[in-house]
């Protein structure tokens, strides 16, 4: 029985638990098969994306940016080697971190992104054949019920000729 009849199926055509397993396909883990399908230095974008967008690596920067300011401002004149007002080494240093980081990031967040289209699209997937097997449950309740109501108008049927037959 095909999946797209579950559908269409009418209540003496309904399929067996048996048939149900047999329509179900496994789940794919799609974080293994992202994990499978970056190269090498995808993954290292990732971390890097990943380790950038730190509270700890803010943190790094931070102190490393106040350790150099402070340094150049409130050392010794001769112990200074970027002098204020300008900072120029600093503003150059730092200028080479944004211009290697942000293609870096950018590279890793739409790898991150991928790997969330494919996990939408798995739940998409599933959230349909929970729909699928959800309708078939309610088919079968609704058969169950006519069933019972079928045999409850049979044994009140019968109590009734019983009456009957001992009045």
């Amino acid at each position: 029985m095909a999946s797209e009849n579950l559908w269409n199926m009418d209540k003496t055509s309904m399929p067996t638990l048996q048939e149900l397993r047999e329509l179900r396909k496994p789940i794919p883990n799609v974080n293994e098969e992202h994990e499978e399908s970056l190269s090498r230095l995808e993954k290292m974008a990732i971390w890097i994306t990943e380790h950038v967008g730190s509270m700890g690596f803010f943190f790094l920067l931070l102190g490393w940016t106040l350790a150099w300011l402070l340094w150049n401002t409130l050392a010794p004149k001769p112990l200074r080697f970027d002098p204020y007002p300008g900072f120029v080494l600093w503003l150059f240093i730092s200028n080479m971190i944004q211009l290697f980081l942000l293609p870096l990031i950018m590279v890793g967040q739409n790898l991150l992104s991928r790997h969330a289209e494919m996990r939408s699209q798995a739940d998409f997937e599933i959230n349909q054949r929970a729909e699928k097997e959800v309708e078939i449950i309610l088919h079968h309740l609704e058969y169950q019920n006519e069933l019972i109501a079928k045999i409850l108008r049979e044994l009140e049927n019968c109590l009734k000729h019983q009456r009957e037959k001992w009045l």
